[in-house]
């Protein structure tokens, strides 16, 4: 199952055949060796791999330790940074927005990357921190300007809900993260993507009092709920890609590029919730 995921998309053409940097590093010996009747002679050198080449035998393969290992360092960063932003937006706003444009920047950097740099992931998570910090504040101070309390605390624990049941699914199994799966993921993700660029530019001209389509009514809340859903099941698409990195004995540090996108569908699904939270203070209202 090949993965839409730009983050991932570059393992899965290394572990279907492709050619990549896994490949420059053992893979094609590997697949060589497992298909041949006959035992790799004991050369030092991996069956079919060129003399003097960069193909040379994976030693240090990932586990699912190497990923939660990395995932942590990542949120060691991203949570004491959110902390920083969240302090200096009152004073510093444009600190945070500024944040969210070295961010976007990195992320792109760090996906289309063809060797995975941890400093590069570490200092996303870094800017990301930034960002997240002071877009929370910004929502928290308009909520308590309605009375309405707690929204960040709820966003953040609606998160790690949605984590952890997403999880408790992939492993169960209920959902099978097939090709099938993918295509409508896919689909479903094109066109939430068509629907929040026609809502951005809606709102510049005060469609739904500045929120766009996401401010009319039931149509808002039911576009919020799409994306929170859409955010939190693209989280199975990640486990999947993990569990077959594995498998395929990708190099241990590939684990960074999979916190990396687990990270940073972690962010999408976070403002997700902040948003439907948002939508529902202002409808609770009326």
């Amino acid at each position: 199952m090949d993965n839409k995921n730009p983050i991932f998309s570059r393992l899965d053409q290394q572990t279907t055949g492709g050619s990549g940097f896994a490949y420059a590093e053992g893979r094609a010996a590997y697949d060589q060796a497992g298909r041949s009747p006959f035992p790799p002679v004991q050369t030092g050198v991996p069956v079919g791999a060129p003399q003097g080449s960069v193909y040379e035998p994976i030693t240090d393969r990932m586990t699912i330790d190497d990923v939660l290992i990395r995932t942590g360092m990542t949120l060691a960063v991203l949570i004491p940074m959110a902390f920083v932003g969240w302090v200096t937006a009152p004073a510093m706003p444009m600190l945070f927005v500024g944040a969210m444009v070295v961010g976007l920047v990195l992320g792109l950097v760090n996906t289309f990357k063809r060797q995975v740099s941890p400093a590069l992931v570490l200092l996303y998570a870094a800017a990301e921190g930034l960002f997240l910090g002071g877009i929370s504040y910004a929502y928290d101070v308009w909520a308590q300007s309605i009375g309405y309390q707690g929204l960040v605390s709820q966003a953040v624990m609606g998160t790690l809900v949605a984590f952890v049941v997403m999880l408790a699914l992939y492993k169960s199994r209920l959902v099978k993260v097939n090709g099938r799966f993918q295509r409508i993921m896919l689909v479903a993700m094109v066109s939430y993507l068509v629907i929040a660029m026609a809502s951005f530019v809606s709102a510049l001209f005060g469609v739904g009092g500045g929120w766009g389509f996401y401010g009319v009514g039931a149509l808002g809340i039911l576009l919020a709920v799409a994306g929170v859903g859409l955010a939190a099941f693209s989280l199975m698409l990640d486990f999947e890609s993990i569990t077959r990195g594995i498998q395929a004995g990708l190099p241990s540090r590939e684990s960074w590029r999979m916190s990396f996108g687990l990270l940073v569908t972690l962010i999408w699904l976070y403002l997700e919730i902040l948003r439907l939270l948002a939508i529902i203070a202002v409808s609770s209202r009326d």
